[in-house]
């Protein structure tokens, strides 16, 4: 007889926005969500849905208070130009409505090249530098979905270098002024002043290209004063809980004291001051007034903050995700796509549940992915009263000809690691397959979070490809194909272990981990890194074709202090992706919770306009 779980026991996420439901940490690990088992007496390890998205060992509530800092001092400075605007008038904040994208916008800016490229420029000074690597990441690997793109600090950027390039984007994360001199180069100031090509700044210091090339100047072309918009409306950053942008509403969860604000750009009226486009609209829900959370005029994208933290499937990070569009492919068209995989299939799993799910499938037409991990072991006998035990695919032949009956009614055979779990130890659970961490460390924490460690201690390209070998073998041994597509046990790994995986494989579909010191090769640290997940494919800064897992997975109940996720929630986060004109709605099931939740979903998804697409086919 099999032991029944104990209730308590919950499965961590993997990493997902970028890590799970907004998980950034105050100088500490990174959290991520786990996953429960189900309500039956079997093993069934719930999936990690994974983190959500954020960062790891960043002090937000640090940097926050500095940028609030710096901004109420060149709130009080005297602004360039401010006798020659004093006859101008401000916007008034208006109440909530729907934002309005002008119709001729789109075709305003220059047609794409056949592959586009991007320039993304980031910040490196101060004491918060680290900051930049990791949103500069994030920000490449979105445009990776376009073509080739090249990252940089704003320090290393010289003139001209502009012109090279479908289209430039800046992350202002280090506020420049007081005790940190403005890093940002003149010509960089100048080129983005005068090219004609798209230029997409986001968060701090567009203030010192209006300085730079004259606030009338920049007034006369963009319409807006920057050096009079600040991050405070009536001396408080408020509280900025939604985005609306295309007729969704999108959310934002900042914690209580690491929200640096939202920049509300000062819109300025009257004759020869050009049109400025609200794209999208932020909601302060404190006093409810909105105001314009990305604006565009010109060749000028602006957005007030930089949304790659706290992230959740629902978030306003969305909106940018889809205006990197108008910037490198703006002719693309308009499609939904949608994908599902079932997840953690192991020699442990009940073949006749395999089966039924793949009947279901293979009836509504819908193609999907299986992640099967090879090997399966419970080194401590945790539920198998006390006795350690492991078996293998090739050792369990109904599981297999499960399997084999999947791959002929639609699905595309996908790898999901060697064994899910690592040694003898918790990790964070109890060492059982499908329970823990295989390439990472983690614990749960006093307040029951699940706490990114760092690498395992034997990390290495050699540790790492020697895993991979013998998840390989175990599928040959087995008489099934060889996998093709990975996607890492609960969304961890080392910088190190995803070049062994894009060495492997033609594609990762997952969420993933990118540590500080990819772009630079200056670490800050083993466990420094940002989460993201993907509303489409791209190419990632680990050079690898990432497919995307972006609205989570269902969880009928709560754990680790992460809400459950119903079918419901997981079709209105289809609905917010739908903003996305070329996006996906992706997510994973386990096959040892009932069919019908797996249905509601399926139907929810295909209600809204999107077609159920085959991972192997992108």
């Amino acid at each position: 007889m099999r032991a029944v779980i104990p209730s308590t026991r919950r499965k961590i996420f993997r990493i997902s926005m970028p890590l799970f439901v907004v998980a950034s940490l105050v100088g500490g690990g990174f959290m991520a969500v786990g996953a429960q088992p189900s309500s039956k007496g079997d093993h069934h390890p719930g999936a990690p849905r994974g983190p959500v998205s954020g960062l790891s060992r960043i002090d937000l509530k640090g940097w926050a208070k500095t940028q609030l800092t710096a901004d109420t001092a060149r709130h009080h400075r005297p602004h360039k130009g401010a006798a020659d605007l004093a006859s101008t008038t401000r916007l008034p904040l208006a109440a909530p409505s729907t934002v309005i994208r002008q119709a001729g916008l789109r075709t305003s800016v220059p047609a794409a090249a056949t592959s586009p490229t991007a320039l993304v420029l980031y910040d490196t000074a101060g004491p918060y530098g680290q900051l930049g690597e990791l949103y500069a990441m994030a920000a490449a690997n979105l445009a990776g979905h376009f073509g080739a793109v090249t990252a940089k600090p704003v320090q290393q950027y010289t003139a001209g270098m502009i012109n090279s390039y479908t289209a430039v984007v800046y992350i202002g994360s280090t506020y420049y002024g007081g005790d940190v001199p403005d890093a940002v180069p003149a010509a960089f100031y100048q080129d983005a002043m005068s090219t004609t090509k798209p230029v997409t700044w986001i968060g701090a210091n567009i203030w010192g290209m209006a300085n730079a090339d004259g606030v009338d100047r920049f007034s006369q072309k963009y319409g807006w004063d920057p050096t009079t918009s600040y991050y405070e409306d009536g001396g408080s950053v408020g509280t900025v809980t939604q985005v609306s942008y295309k007729g969704q509403t999108l959310t934002r969860n900042i914690p209580a004291g690491q929200d640096g604000g939202v920049l509300r750009p000062n819109v300025l009226t009257g004759a020869g001051y050009p049109a400025v486009t609200r794209l999208a609209e932020g909601l302060d829900s404190s006093n409810g007034h909105t105001f314009g959370w990305a604006v565009r005029s010109s060749n000028l994208t602006y957005i007030g903050e930089i949304p790659f933290a706290y992230v959740s499937e629902t978030d306003r990070v969305i909106a940018f995700e889809d205006l990197l569009f108008d910037a490198l492919a703006p002719a693309t068209p308009e499609q939904h796509r949608a994908m599902v995989r079932l997840e953690d299939i192991s020699p442990n799993s009940d073949p006749t549940e395999l089966r039924a799910m793949a009947d279901y499938l293979y009836s509504q037409h819908i193609p999907y992915g299986i992640n099967v991990i090879p090997v399966y072991t419970d080194p401590k006998g945790t539920y198998n009263n006390g006795v350690a035990q492991t078996f293998t695919l090739a050792q369990k032949p109904m599981v297999v000809s499960a399997l084999k009956y999947m791959l002929a009614r639609g699905a595309v055979l996908m790898d999901h690691g060697y064994t899910h779990q690592y040694s003898n130890v918790a990790n964070p659970y109890n060492g059982v397959t499908g329970d823990d961490f295989e390439f990472y460390r983690s614990h749960i924490d006093s307040a029951n979070n699940v706490v990114y460690d760092g690498p395992v201690a034997e990390d290495s390209a050699l540790w790492a490809q020697t895993r991979v070998t013998g998840a390989l073998a175990a599928f040959t041994a087995a008489g099934l194909p060889r996998p093709t597509l990975w996607t890492t046990p609960h969304y961890a790994g080392s910088a190190a272990d995803y070049k062994v995986f894009s060495s492997n494989f033609s594609a990762r579909l997952e969420r993933s981990l990118y540590f500080s010191g990819t772009l630079s090769g200056k670490s800050a640290g083993s466990n420094t890194f940002i989460g993201q997940f993907f509303p489409y494919v791209v190419r990632d800064v680990y050079g690898t074709k990432v497919i995307p897992e972006n609205i989570g997975n269902y969880e009928p109940e709560a754990f680790n202090n992460h809400p459950a996720r119903l079918p419901a929630d997981l079709v209105a986060a289809a609905k917010d992706n739908l903003a996305v004109r070329d996006g996906f709605a992706s997510f994973f099931y386990h096959p040892y919770f009932p069919l019908q939740p797996l249905k509601d979903t399926i139907d929810g998804i295909k209600a809204l306009g999107y077609t159920f697409v085959s991972p192997a086919g992108l």
